[in-house]
Order: C-alpha cells, then structure tokens, then sequence
C-alpha cells in the first residue's frame, strides 16, 4: 500500500461496519456473482465485520429482472437491498454513487463496479485502512506494486488512462484517480458535500479533491476484463472530465497562470482521444 499526505493531523476511529455501494445500469447477469463473492470474501477476511451491499440501479430493461434478482438474494439471507431510480428522479454514474452514500446504513463506505471488473475479494483490503483509522480514503489502484490487469487493455485506452492520470496530479497524488474503486466515511465526504459534482464519471477523484481527504492510501489491486455489460465511457464522458479537473484545480490549486497552461493541456488531450477514438 501506498500513502499520500500526513496522517498525523487527523483523529482516528475504528469503524464496524461498511456499505458497499454498486451504481448498476442494465447490469443482470452481474448481481448475483458479485453478491456471493462478495459475502464469501468478506466471511473469510473478517467474519465480525458488519456489511451490507447496496445496489443504485438505474432504470433500465434490466430493471426489473435486477429487482427480482435482489429480492431472491434477500431471501436467501445476503444483507443486500437496492434503490430503483426512475429516470425522473436522476441519472448518471456519479450522481447514482452520491445517492447510494446518502442511504448507506454505515460510516465506512465503499464505491465499486458492477460489471467485475473490480474484484470483490478485493473490497477488504480496499476498505481496511478506512475501517481501522489509517486513511480518511483509499483508492483500488491499478499503478503501484501488486496492482495491474488482469487482460490485455487496448493500447488507445492505456494512453487515454496515462493520460488523464497525469493531468490530474495537480489535485491529487494517487497513483490511480482514474479508478472507481475507492473507499471514504459519510465524515470525510459532508467536509465537501456542498462543492462535490455530481456529472461524470470519475466521482472518486471528486470526492478525494473536494473533500481534501488525508492521508489517502493507495491499495493495489487487479483490474479484471468485463464479464458482462458494456463500458460506459463515451467520447461525452472525456469532456466531462476535461471540465471537472478545470474545475478542481481552480478549487485545489486557483492559481490563474498555472489554470490557464493546465487548460491548455486539457484540450491537448482532449484532441489526443478524440483522434485516437477515430482511427480505432
């Protein structure tokens, strides 16, 4: 594990209990193999820890067929339960991920993928530095010793990734803030609660800046290939974080010669995926 910033400044507390929250979209066949895994993981890691799974599933023509799935797991005794979001109430990953943290049922929560791309063998280690009061975040990273993937990722989507990592150390010093792993406490994310956006994708990274979380820890883990589903990263999704870090570092870093020369980077980049989506 890697730490980022002085732990010193902060009181810590031990924490009992973890929500899991999954932002789920058209996402069937995913639910039930994280669930058991998850559960059986968790049984293994730390049998006293107290854990629920809490799915936002936005609607879908998976909708339906996810609440029946759910319901059977409930009856089976699996501490899991879901939030329907009609399209009238909201959509979007991050804003879905925002909402699930609100209705979480502990302090400790954790964000994670649905498609099983992030492996939830892997939610303890990613959840235990938060949980024992050694970080007020940490990050499931792909970058440090121990962590990588598990298939062999495009080559368009390494530079992307790389890409965006390194435009983003200005606000934060993980390794990985692309990813969408990350675990927090309802205390750390309210410190930001009124700056945090909800539009995009990368809430992780938002949530971390915003929030000024420290120390953040970096816990490797292995980036699967998708089991089922489809990615949800579009060309929109890149301008989106174009705009969020413009914003984060006006925030974190509102230093106007320094803002304009990150500006200019980001439309550099933003040019780069866009030729490097064309020619895939």
């Amino acid at each position: 594990m890697t730490s980022k910033g002085n732990n010193s400044s902060r009181s810590r507390e031990v924490l009992n209990g973890l929500s899991v929250v999954v932002p789920t979209y058209n996402e069937t066949l995913n639910i039930r193999p994280l669930c058991e895994r998850l559960f059986a993981s968790m049984k293994k890691e730390n049998p006293n820890l107290l854990v629920e799974l809490f799915f936002v599933d936005d609607e879908s023509v998976g909708t339906n067929s996810t609440l029946e799935i759910v319901k059977q797991l409930e009856k089976e005794g699996f501490p899991v339960r879901i939030h329907s979001r009609k399209k009238s109430e909201g959509r979007g990953l991050s804003s879905a991920v925002l909402l699930g943290f609100g209705l979480a049922k502990y302090d400790a929560i954790l964000c994670m993928d649905a498609d099983l791309q992030h492996e939830p063998e892997s939610v303890y280690s990613v959840a235990k530095p938060v949980l024992d009061g050694n970080a007020e975040f940490t990050v499931g990273s792909r970058h440090v010793s121990g962590g990588g993937f598990g298939f062999d990722w495009a080559i368009h989507r390494r530079i992307i990734s790389s890409g965006a990592t390194l435009f983003a150390f200005g606000v934060t010093k993980s390794s990985d803030p692309m990813s969408g792993f990350f675990c927090t406490t309802k205390a750390v994310l309210a410190r930001g609660a009124d700056k945090i956006n909800s539009i995009g994708f990368k809430i992780g990274l938002e949530c971390m800046a915003r929030c000024r979380a420290n120390p953040v820890i970096d816990v490797p883990i292995t980036f699967q290939s998708r089991v089922a589903g489809e990615s949800k990263l579009t060309m929109k999704q890149n301008i989106y974080y174009v705009q969020q870090l413009i914003a984060l570092y006006l925030d974190v870093a509102p230093v106007p010669f320094v803002s304009f020369i990150l500006f200019l980077a980001f439309v550099a980049f933003y040019v780069l995926s866009l030729m490097l989506k064309l020619i895939k």
